[in-house]
């Protein structure tokens, strides 16, 4: 990758790096190669390496040295989805017999791949509290390779402490990985922290306009980097031209889109917390939330992800979410409109009966960039 803005602030680089001028007209924009294969010059004469757009294509090339340089790695890869990313680190990592410690609340489908696809392996896992070191290092045997850590996680916004996380890693000789989906690189860089590997959905902050699926991975070892693009090529799970165009889009904006997910998600949580019908807000800016501390050492800003809990039960959660007018009842989550969500029956239900199991009267938020007054009001109405 280019190291040539490196030196710049975080808002810089989202425009930047990457983001080279093209060489025959000028344009400041990459284009998008919409290309399959590439003209060689005699028999293994590449132009600047490129043969296959499966191996590689300059659009996602764009992307993956713009990742690279947000997450401070030294490569990144970019795939077709959050989970085909998850699929190949895992498939890399991982041999049967391995063990890898997973957290007690994470993303349903996350979940799903450990539990219904990578266990056919012979791959074992087990869960921890990764909130708590002690929890993690009680989960860790001899043959625990990775370490798998959401922080703030979905839907219960725990926070980890990712350097403590990363010193149980190292001592037990396994890989940290940390999804940074919910805080995206602007809020939290983990390989600074001490992780091994940073995953990202794309769809979600990164794309920032709910327009495109991708997944992405970044580290900071040249031989991990290595493996994990031979098992991409070969795997072949890649993000498309267009797709990558729109991610590599959406990133130039999203320093400024995260300072008012942030702001307007602190606005929320705080009328929530003194609404009558709302037992519990989740939400690491709030001085109460158990992670808080952390989160205000490792994080930026809080982001733009609320969840609480309703004293009505579930079915007041479900009737909730159908009564919003500007929230939009929806799953995924990061994009500029606001989306309101019930987990137990949408995102996570494939956790159901398990140890990562929601409670029903959970409510999800992604906190969008509208105005805040709008969205305070609508929520108002909403909860009666």
């Amino acid at each position: 990758m280019s190291h040539e803005h490196l030196d710049k602030s975080f808002e810089t680089i989202a425009i930047h790096a990457g983001n080279t001028a093209d060489p025959l007209t000028g344009a400041v924009v990459p284009p998008i190669y919409q290309v399959s294969t590439y003209k060689q010059d005699g028999v293994g004469g590449l132009r600047g390496g490129y043969e296959y757009s499966r191996s590689a294509n300059p659009t996602r090339t764009a992307l993956e040295e713009n990742l690279a340089a947000l997450e401070g790695g030294v490569r990144g890869l970019a795939f077709a989805s959050g989970l085909a990313a998850e699929d190949c680190l895992l498939r890399t990592l991982l041999a049967p017999g391995d063990h890898v410690v997973i957290p007690n609340d994470a993303y349903g489908g996350t979940f799903r791949l450990f539990a219904k696809v990578v266990s056919r392996w012979g791959v074992e896992w087990s869960v921890a509290d990764t909130s708590d070191p002690a929890s993690v290092r009680a989960a860790v045997t001899d043959r625990t390779k990775a370490i798998w850590v959401e922080t703030p996680s979905n839907p219960l916004l725990g926070i980890t402490d990712i350097a403590a996380v990363a010193a149980v890693a190292k001592d037990a000789g396994a890989k940290l990985v940390v999804d940074n989906t919910f805080a995206s690189p602007y809020l939290q860089q983990p390989l600074a922290l001490g992780a091994d590997v940073v995953v990202h959905s794309l769809t979600k902050y990164m794309g920032g306009h709910s327009d495109v699926v991708g997944g992405a991975l970044v580290t900071n070892s040249a031989e991990l980097s290595e493996e994990l693009a031979y098992h991409q090529n070969a795997m072949g799970a890649v993000a498309g031209p267009f797709d990558s165009w729109l991610v590599l889009r959406g990133i130039k904006t999203l320093a400024v889109r995260m300072d008012r997910h942030s702001e307007n998600a602190g606005k929320i949580a705080e009328m929530l917390t003194r609404h009558p019908k709302v037992s519990q807000v989740l939400y690491p800016g709030l001085p109460e939330h158990p992670g808080h501390e952390v989160a205000a050492k490792q994080m930026r800003a809080f982001g733009g992800m609320i969840s609480f809990r309703v004293t009505g039960g579930e079915q007041e959660a479900v009737d909730l979410c159908a009564r919003t007018k500007v929230f939009t009842l929806g799953e995924s989550l990061g994009g500029v409109e606001s989306l309101i969500e019930h987990p137990g029956r949408m995102t996570h239900a494939s956790v159901a009966g398990s140890a990562l199991e929601v409670p029903g009267d959970l409510v999800r938020l992604s906190v969008g960039i509208e105005n805040a007054d709008d969205l305070l009001a609508d929520l108002q109405q909403a909860l009666g």
